[in-house]
């Protein structure tokens, strides 16, 4: 038990839910017999038209000593195809174990924010779980998720639980941070390309009509399926924020400029095809950069730049700041007095 009071220490000492979440995932995983720990983002997504909202996971942070799991790829899945723990987050139960094949044993825990599950720790090892290991996890657990909900007070947007503004700069200088080791990988053009981080600011159009003529509770209804759809668009290791209104800002971690067109167009997309109750078709405009280009204030202003123009050229599209550059569209000096930031 010595080690396992050492981590809850060390766990209980972060101040911010990333660090919080890889010091639960290690502690985990230092137990017996651990194989792969994990946490999985839950989410719902609106089907076809008057069909109720399925279900959604995918894969955030994990640490494996083996990785035993086919969905470590951290592409999302439906619900349904972890039945176990569908049932555990329909009858709200606090945990559930399961072996979805020979060897291979997981226990799922959910955690709730304002009556909604939005994650799951997962927790898989190669034999049964006995009642006393059963036990330490979830000890280990309900420490974790009292912690965290005394974050999410202030780190999390309360209405569609995203991080807010505030946990923004932190997370932003993580990313500056790993710029430095990223590496390359060959384009389809057989050209070496560097993997890069990216900075987006995304607009849902024409929001204001939403709530003149809807109401602001469907508005507010639009803003909580933007964001299940911004987490099943993006992977576990990118950030997504909410920085008010209807703007929220992506962190895209470690891709190349030609993926990184075709994530934040695949986004746009997928808010194209959805069905919003009651309000029908939403579009967003988007506007990225590089993180490369300067200071905070001068990434995000170049991002709303490109934001601006993707909005007054026709709207539901992305716009990369390099490219309106080149073409002459924008004027590459910024200056903090020629934007509004929010």
């Amino acid at each position: 038990m010595q080690p396992i009071l050492a981590n809850l220490v060390e766990m209980t000492g972060h101040r911010d839910h990333l660090r919080l979440e890889v010091s639960v995932l290690s502690t985990l995983q230092k137990l017996p017999s651990i194989r792969q720990v994990r946490s999985l983002d839950i989410f719902r997504r609106s089907g076809a038209q008057h069909m109720r909202p399925r279900m959604w996971l995918q894969a955030g942070q994990w640490m494996a000593a083996k990785a035993l799991d086919p969905h470590s790829d951290e592409q999302s899945m439906p619900l349904s195809e972890l039945p176990a723990l569908a049932r555990c987050i329909e009858a709200r139960e606090a945990s559930a174990v399961d072996s979805p094949r020979k060897g291979v044993h997981v226990m799922w825990l959910p955690i709730w924010l304002h009556d909604e599950v939005h994650t799951c720790l997962e927790v898989t090892q190669s034999r049964s779980f006995a009642q006393h290991k059963i036990e330490i996890i979830q000890s280990v657990f309900f420490v974790y998720q009292n912690y965290q909900s005394l974050l999410d007070y202030s780190e999390r947007d309360a209405l569609t639980g995203l991080f807010n503004r505030k946990t923004f700069d932190e997370e932003f200088s993580r990313c500056l941070a790993n710029e430095a080791t990223e590496a390359k990988e060959i384009g389809p053009d057989g050209r070496s390309q560097p993997r890069q981080q990216w900075l987006a600011v995304v607009d849902v159009d024409h929001f204001k009509q939403v709530n003149d003529r809807f109401g602001h509770l469907y508005g507010d209804e639009v803003l909580i399926l933007m964001a299940n759809i911004l987490r099943s668009s993006f992977r576990g290791q990118d950030r997504v924020f909410r920085f008010g209104g209807e703007e929220f800002v992506v962190l895209l971690r470690s891709t190349t400029l030609e993926m990184a067109h075709k994530i934040f167009n695949r986004f746009r997309q997928a808010v194209q095809e959805e069905s919003f109750p009651q309000v029908g078709q939403i579009t967003v405009s988007v506007g990225f950069v590089s993180t490369q280009l300067g200071i905070p204030v001068e990434i995000l202003g170049r991002a709303d730049q490109a934001l601006y123009h993707a909005k007054k050229n026709g709207r539901n599209q992305v716009c990369f700041y390099g490219d309106l550059v080149a073409q002459g569209h924008v004027n590459d000096e910024l200056s903090q007095g020629d934007v509004e930031f929010f």
